[in-house]
């Protein structure tokens, strides 16, 4: 009972003690206040990300023009555009036009292949030998051992050696082009891997370079043999000539490149092989090619 009486005079406020205010209570909305709060925030949020997304897609659908300079604008307005497809003939006579730079030109070759490099049955990796040659000095190194570096020599190899060689590259010696290696040396070349691998100077089966007729590949090479492989785009890349070289020389030799490229075609390639071809020199503006007429053009005569 005691306990009791002393916890009621306890509750009970003493005289001349000021009671303190209650504490702030917020306004709690009601249920139907929250829901309607919530769907005007959903909806200012979709509309949101509708704008940012439109915006990004308007972004990304605009191409940016390279800067380019007042002499390839020029030979740009002489060329039908990127879109129009000409004929073999047509095309190439209206490179060597636009070719107006002081020094010679190379003549490349560009297509965008239906092909994804990431399918190791997609793969395109091949050497052509083009009819009427590059036009350029292609340096040639040559590894390998006894007899064959006679034969290197006497083909027309720039540097030959062996164990030299590799100690010579292992050490920062790049002056060549390509490296042409037998089969006894490869071991051996692997350690240069690194040094040779970034360049593209690796000897590779697939590109020729590893070979047991040394004399006939070095000749090969010397005489206009040259590699393409597709990039990580799935586009190709091939210099076949020079601006000066004469029309039907050029024809002959592109149609030697579509020739290659259509045999070595990858057992996975599905659907349209050929999407699009375009020639153009080293610095004037690129013509689109028509597939069909270059696969229906006569090569050059053996």
């Amino acid at each position: 009972m005691a306990t009791v009486g002393l916890h009621q005079r306890l509750l009970q406020p003493t005289a001349g003690v000021r009671r303190c205010p209650a504490p702030f209570r917020p306004v709690v909305p009601s249920r139907l206040q929250r829901l309607q709060d919530n769907v005007v925030h959903a909806a200012a949020v979709e509309e949101y990300e509708e704008v940012e997304v439109a915006a990004s897609n308007k972004q990304q659908n605009v191409r940016r023009e390279k800067p380019r300079s007042k002499r390839f604008k020029a030979m740009q307005t002489r060329t039908p555009g990127r879109t129009t497809e000409l004929e073999p003939k047509e095309a190439i006579k209206l490179l060597k036009q636009t070719a107006s730079t002081k020094f010679t030109e190379s003549v490349e070759f560009h297509a965008r292949m239906g092909l994804d490099p990431k399918f190791s049955d997609q793969q395109l990796r091949a050497t052509v030998s083009l009819p009427c040659g590059t036009g350029k000095e292609l340096r040639v190194a040559v590894l390998t051992q006894n007899d064959n570096l006679r034969l290197a020599k006497e083909a027309g190899a720039d540097v030959v050696g062996g164990d030299d060689l590799i100690e010579k590259i292992s050490g920062g010696f790049m002056e060549f082009d390509k490296l042409i290696a037998t089969p006894d040396m490869m071991p051996k070349v692997a350690k240069l891997g690194r040094v040779l691998g970034p360049r593209g100077l690796m000897p590779n089966p697939k590109a020729g370079t590893v070979t047991t007729d040394v004399a006939g590949t070095v000749k090969d090479f010397k005489g206009g043999k040259v590699e393409y492989r597709l990039d990580k785009t799935g586009n190709l890349h091939v210099l076949f000539g020079r601006a000066d070289f004469k029309e039907d020389d050029l024809l002959f030799n592109l149609k030697a490149v579509q020739e290659s490229i259509d045999a070595n075609k990858p057992p996975g390639a599905k659907g349209v092989y050929w999407k699009s071809m375009y020639v153009c020199t080293t610095m004037g503006p690129s013509v689109r090619l028509s597939v069909s007429a270059i696969q229906n053009t006569k090569g050059k005569q053996e």
